[in-house]
C-alpha cells in the first residue's frame, strides 16, 4: 500500500462524487454532486480543484466535514498509508473474483478516536489483496468513528493502471442510516475516478488553483470488471 501511494503521488486524476438522499419508491429526493480534479504533492498532501459543484439540493441529510474527508480519504484509499500501524489486520482467507486469486483481510483500527476530541478518519471493512502484485484490488467497509453521525458501508474497486498499479476507479453505497432519533435515511453513493494521467514533476498550489507544469500522457486501459449499480 505504501509503493501504492508512493506511485499515485506521480498522477493526476478525475473523481465525480455523487451522494443521493433516496424516498419512497426509490425516487431521488436530494443530490450532492461534486466533480474535481485531484494531484499530490511530493509529501503525499492531496490537492482538490473542484471543477462542478452544483448548488446541492439535499433536505433530509447535510454534508459534513467528515463526509467530505471520506470521499477523498477512507472511501477512496481505504488504508492510507500513513495510518497502516494503526491498524489490526486478521486473515480471513482466500477467493477468487473475476480470475484474480486474492487474500482476504478484515481491517480494524487498533484505537478507535474519540469523535468529540479527534477529527481523524480511519477505515473498518474488508480488504482483498492480488496474491500476485500483492496490492488491493476491493474493498468494503466504512469510515469510523460514527458518534452521532452515520456513515454507509461503501465497496470499492480498483484497477489496474499503466499495466502496474492498482488504483480506485469506482467506489458505490446503497445503505439506510439509522440515526439515534429513530430517522432512518437511504443515501445512495457513487463515485467514478477516470483520466488518470502521470503527469506530475512539481506542484504548485496559486490563489487556490493547482498548477501541474508537465505534459499529460493518456491513462491505460483498465483491465477488471465492477459491478452495476
Amino acid at each position: 500500500e505504501t509503493e501504492f501511494r508512493q506511485a499515485l503521488n506521480q498522477y493526476s486524476f478525475k473523481r465525480d462524487a455523487v451522494i443521493q438522499t433516496l424516498g419512497m419508491g426509490g425516487q431521488i429526493s436530494g443530490e450532492y454532486h461534486r466533480v474535481s480534479r485531484f494531484i499530490f504533492a511530493e509529501d503525499g498532501a492531496r490537492y482538490e480543484k473542484i471543477l462542478l459543484f452544483p448548488l446541492p439540493s439535499m433536505k433530509d441529510l447535510s454534508i459534513t466535514p467528515e463526509d467530505i474527508e471520506d470521499l477523498g480519504g477512507v472511501q477512496t484509499f481505504a488504508l492510507e498509508a500513513n495510518k497502516i500501524n494503526q491498524y489490526k489486520f486478521t486473515h480471513a482467507g482466500t477467493e477468487r473474483i473475476d480470475e484474480l486469486d486474492l487474500y482476504v483481510f478484515d481491517v480494524e483500527p487498533k484505537v478507535l478516536p474519540d469523535p468529540k476530541k479527534s477529527k481523524e478518519r480511519l477505515f473498518k471493512g474488508r480488504v482483498w489483496v492480488d496474491m500476485q502484485d500483492l496490492q488491493i484490488v476491493k474493498v468494503r467497509g466504512k469510515g469510523v468513528p460514527e458518534g452521532k453521525q452515520r456513515f454507509p458501508t461503501f465497496e470499492t474497486y480498483r484497477e489496474q493502471i499503466d499495466g502496474k498499479f492498482w488504483f480506485p476507479t469506482y467506489t458505490y453505497a446503497d445503505d439506510e442510516l439509522v440515526f439515534d432519533s429513530g430517522q432512518v435515511i437511504r443515501m445512495r453513493v457513487l463515485i467514478k475516478f477516470s483520466d488518470f494521467e502521470r503527469a506530475r514533476a512539481k506542484v504548485r498550489v496559486i490563489e487556490g488553483d493547482i498548477v501541474d507544469e508537465q505534459p499529460a500522457q493518456p491513462p491505460a486501459k483498465p483491465t477488471p470488471n465492477k459491478p452495476k449499480p
